[in-house]
């Protein structure tokens, strides 16, 4: 019988290779995640909601201002009203494409690192391997440039509404604010196209343009304006890791490619 002294020793020595077992296990997964990818994606579906969202009821909320004080005939305004409900509708799309396609960018990112290599033997890849991965590629540079115009784009409406807030705030500065001037001081929106020039009334004025800017449609509107353009400005950064995660992983797998065949040759 072995002392019990050399017993406890053996437990101790196998419960610690036991347990170093256990820590290289864990230190081979966390280095097979995408990290790039995996950032990329918390990124762009925080962005995409943040845009799909919040333009979703701003563009609600600037019909609701038209109607009620800029145009208050409908038919001044019914092709606009039909685009924002449009784009309202596309903005449902957008969402799910984006949620599908950043869970694939980011399921291509852990079966293209060195770990899958590790953990599964020989890193074998096909021709139709590297061609979906280039598709990946160039799909991701496409929508990388299609949303720096969606970038853009959300700009326009935040514009319009600062210019007619910043007007509101120079009617309640000391300087005009209970003069006859203020009364002269107007936005006219239908100098920014999204109405036409024959719509009643088109143009504010005074103290009745400083009730639109008290109004909670306007405050919420503009808010919501600024953090869905805020969105779209992060799923532009969330593209671009893409385009560089993406890029990476086709020419990981072009070489690994190359020294498959030069290991067959």
């Amino acid at each position: 019988m072995k002392p019990a002294m050399e017993t406890a020793a053996e437990e101790h020595t196998e419960q610690s290779q036991e347990r170093k077992g256990c820590f290289e296990c864990c230190i081979k997964c966390l280095g097979g995640v995408p990290y790039a990818s995996l950032v990329a994606t918390i990124l762009c579906f925080s962005g995409v909601a943040l845009f799909c969202g919040c333009g979703h009821v701003a563009l609600a909320g600037t019909v609701a201002i038209l109607e009620q004080h800029f145009s208050t005939n409908t038919s001044d305004h019914a092709l606009l009203s039909e685009v924002i409900q449009l784009v309202q509708y596309v903005i449902y799309g957008i969402a799910s494409f984006f949620f599908l396609y950043g869970i694939i960018l980011l399921a291509e990112g852990f079966y293209t690192t060195s770990a899958v290599k590790e953990l599964h033997g020989e890193f074998k890849t096909t021709a139709c391997g590297r061609c979906i991965s280039g598709m990946f590629v160039f799909l991701t540079y496409v929508l990388g440039v299609a949303w720096l115009g969606v970038f853009g784009f959300s700009a326009v409406p935040v514009f319009m509404f600062y210019n007619i807030w910043s007007t509101c705030e120079v009617i309640r500065s000391p300087q005009t604010n209970g003069t006859a001037g203020v009364e002269q001081i107007c936005v006219d929106i239908r100098q920014y196209g999204i109405i036409p020039w024959n719509a009643f009334p088109g143009k504010i004025c005074g103290s009745a343009l400083e009730n639109i800017c008290n109004t909670n449609e306007f405050y919420v509107s503009y808010h919501l304006f600024i953090v869905a353009c805020a969105g779209a400005g992060a799923t532009v950064i969330a593209l671009l890791i893409y385009m560089m995660a993406t890029t990476y992983n086709y020419a990981v797998l072009k070489f690994k490619s190359r020294e498959d065949c030069c290991t067959k040759f």
